[in-house]
């Protein structure tokens, strides 16, 4: 493999979060800080986060919102972010979803960089979302990022165990090259 930076090469998506451990004050400005310095269309910055600690009302109006099976371990993670994008019609540009992108991967490096762990979720109800959470009617949301420290394997349902401690892998990059 080619020498990247450790903040690249080391990171994963566990499951198993620390079900003890906070996400500080600080760290979570430093998250969304990074996040909100993220490259964008014009600089329209078309992305819009929702961040609930552990047990807060935020963060209970996210997780009845997540699938069943992420509903399984997801207690365990520190904050949740819903990050959620400009609708379609509000955004000029039509980056909006991709500039979402760039502002969720640097909030995972910056996260990284902290020691945490992310986890994103795709796997939600949308419009339950949007209400609960009383957004603006254009706003989208658009995926849930779990953050924490990196906790115990053995305490997730034994089917997802393989999945946490197996090897990370990748597509070779000549099959993701389109020349």
């Amino acid at each position: 493999m080619v020498d990247l930076t450790p903040l690249l090469a080391f990171r994963w998506s566990p499951r198993s979060f620390d079900p003890a451990a906070r996400v500080t004050p600080s760290e979570a400005s430093a998250l969304l800080e990074a996040a909100r310095w993220a490259p964008s269309a014009g600089n329209r910055q078309p992305w819009r986060f929702a961040p609930g600690h552990r047990d807060d009302e935020i963060w209970k109006r996210i997780v009845v919102n997540l699938s069943a099976a992420d509903q399984r371990w997801v207690n365990r993670a520190s904050m949740l972010v819903l990050a959620a994008h400009l609708a379609p019609e509000a955004d000029p540009t039509g980056c909006a979803a991709y500039d979402l992108g760039q502002a969720v991967a640097h909030l995972t490096v910056q996260a990284t960089a902290l020691g945490l762990h992310v986890r994103q979720l795709r796997d939600l109800d949308h419009d339950g979302l949007a209400a609960d959470l009383d957004l603006p009617a254009d706003v989208r949301p658009a995926v849930v990022v779990a953050v924490g420290q990196l906790g115990d394997p053995l305490s997730l349902p034994a089917d997802l165990l393989p999945g946490e401690i197996g090897l990370r892998r990748r597509r070779p990059l000549g099959e993701l090259l389109l020349a």
